[in-house]
């Protein structure tokens, strides 16, 4: 299968859209050395932490986070699988900063070996299975999949990369990493380490073709809020041979590009919570507060009723909806007398926690 099917839907393209817009806008934005570092340092620990969940790992985020701070000298399976990951995603990290590293055979089997190292037998650890493998339905206990034979894997894997390079310039890179990710795992090339492997590799390809931001960027987290709907949207059913020609990838692709939207906008609220935190020239004064309580009460603020909340002039309290607006606290609705202003979606909540 060298081609892959899916359409552009109305969806699919405003999701584009919307990613391009919040990419311009986070980088944009102008964030001192301290912040980018815990911005950085949390990202890598979500990242640890949910794409190691998502395939069952126990082990809280809590823990994850000592153990990346503070390596055990003897770590159990679990905790092994955890450094692995946060190793693996440094090293794809200072990869993405050469210009000439670019997808190949031999970083998705470097990858594996890394995730995998000492958790399985070196023989399948940095290479392509040599046996067969099924995919069960862990609460059904019954087998849904039959991916590939053994022998074609290698094939398939080099095909893949090559329809990513061929098509680099001619097909939106969104697309192109979400087709990497749904392909490669239905092509389940390894014996263990495919679901990490295929998320350590989406990531460094977002990278690469322009997501700029791999500092603070874990998409794993919105997949492991719902894993279920993941490996409903991520996988296939029966048998690879019989369905490989009819598998769709549109609605992976909403789904995709849905999740990296939602991390965006977690990236962006986290932003926006340490300019609020650390900027005392942003910090919120009572009579901004209150139309923010006034919005958490009623849903919705018009200039009238913050009139009766303050005392402060006609310009004045335009100027205070504006400071809101600029803060991307609130958002302003119709026009004229018909104005009125609602909370943004991403506000966490926190200006009303700050002191004047």
């Amino acid at each position: 299968m060298t081609n892959y099917n899916f359409s552009i839907t109305n969806k699919l393209l405003s999701n584009i859209k919307r990613i391009n817009s919040l990419i311009i806008n986070l980088n944009s934005q102008k964030l001192s050395k301290p912040v980018l570092v815990r911005m950085k340092l949390s990202a890598r620990e979500i990242s640890s932490f949910a794409s190691t969940s998502i395939e069952g790992n126990p082990l809280p985020l809590t823990e994850v986070k000592k153990i990346l701070k503070n390596k055990p000298s003897d770590m159990r399976d679990s905790e092994q699988e955890v450094s692995n990951y946060n190793k693996s995603l440094i090293e794809l990290e200072k990869l993405t900063k050469r210009k000439k590293v670019k997808l190949s055979l031999e970083l998705i089997l470097d990858t594996q070996k890394r995730v995998t190292e000492s958790l399985l037998p070196k023989h399948q650890s940095g290479k392509i299975r040599n046996v067969p493998i099924v995919i069960n339905n862990p609460k059904e206990q019954k087998i849904v999949y039959l991916p590939p034979d053994a022998k074609d894997c290698n094939g398939l894997v080099v095909k893949l990369i090559d329809f990513i390079d061929k098509n680099e310039k001619l097909i939106d890179p969104l697309i192109l990493a979400g087709i990497f990710h749904k392909q490669f795992v239905i092509i389940h090339p390894f014996a263990d380490g495919n679901g990490r492997t295929t998320r350590l590799i989406t990531t460094f390809l977002l990278a690469k073709m322009g997501l700029n931001t791999f500092n603070i960027f874990g998409f794993e987290n919105f997949y492991n809020q719902n894993v279920t709907k993941y490996f409903e949207n991520v996988g296939v059913f029966g048998n690879y041979y019989e369905i490989v020609n009819t598998v769709d990838f549109t609605k992976w692709l909403e789904y995709f590009t849905d999740g990296i939207i939602d991390e965006l906008l977690r990236v962006e609220k986290n932003i926006n919570k340490n300019k609020l935190q650390k900027n005392p020239n942003t910090q919120l004064k009572p009579h901004l507060k209150s139309i923010i309580k006034y919005i958490e009460k009623y849903g919705a603020i018009k200039n009238s009723d913050y009139r009766r909340l303050t005392d402060r002039a006609k310009a004045t309290r335009i100027l205070d909806f504006g400071k809101l607006i600029k803060l991307r606290i609130i958002k302003r609705h119709a026009k004229g007398k018909n104005t009125y202003y609602k909370l943004s979606t991403n506000f966490s909540g926190v200006a009303t926690e700050l002191t004047p």
